[in-house]
């Protein structure tokens, strides 16, 4: 399926007057993305299954968003490999060419599942890791230990770096995300992951007296 030119994925667009709060856009395909990333049943993975799951949590006809949610899906998700069709629904009305072809649902590739590890509202985002890291090729494996081991202790931070790694994806700042590469992110100034390193570093040469001290400091401020 050929990308347009234009195409763009939108999840982390925000609106440029409303400060940090997400567009209709971003929300309606980091919704998409969560339900494609559940174990959700076939019929809720269909567009219309989609839009009545959506609409349901807002309370909303699903019909009016229906169009947003097609549009989503076939000019955005299936052309970017983001999502694709796996498998179809028999039906049983409707015109006969639409019974013998049936309803397509959908499913996230291991692009998708990427790009679902750095949206904050899925909850099973462990085991989108452990799916993703089970489809990776070996020049990806250097960080699966790593990042593994890192999200025992360290969930949020883990998934900060997938949230930083495709948001500089959506901003053009990486021209491809796969193969998962985070030494792509070397290229890019961000100044929380430098502080992050610079803290790690820091605290790693602290005496066991002095990382108490910085421990209870940082409960007093966070």
């Amino acid at each position: 399926m050929k990308v347009k030119s234009n195409t763009k994925l939108a999840i982390f667009d925000t609106f440029k007057t409303k400060g940090d709060d997400l567009t209709g856009e971003a929300n309606r395909q980091r919704a998409i993305i969560t339900i494609l990333g559940s174990n959700a049943n076939p019929a809720e993975r269909t567009r219309t299954g989609i839009s009545q799951r959506i609409a349901k949590k807002h309370g909303i006809a699903w019909k009016n968003i229906y169009s947003g949610i097609f549009r989503d899906l076939d000019e955005i998700l299936l052309p970017m490999e983001i999502a694709e069709e796996d498998g179809r629904l028999p039906l049983k009305r409707g015109p006969k060419a639409l019974q013998e072809k049936g309803i397509p649902y959908y499913h996230l590739t291991k692009k998708g599942i990427l790009i679902a590890l750095s949206i904050s509202e899925i909850k099973n985002r462990e085991d989108l890791l452990k799916q993703f890291f089970s489809q990776s090729e070996s020049s990806e494996k250097e960080f699966e230990r790593i990042l593994v081991n890192l999200l025992q202790t360290s969930p949020n931070f883990t998934y900060s770096i997938f949230q930083k790694y495709v948001k500089a994806f959506c901003d053009n700042k990486i021209e491809e995300l796969l193969p998962f590469d985070l030494s792509k992110l070397r290229d890019i100034s961000d100044e929380s992951l430098a502080i992050q390193k610079e803290i790690l570093l820091a605290f790693s040469k602290l005496s066991k007296q002095e990382k108490d001290d910085a421990i209870i400091f940082l409960d007093k401020i966070t």
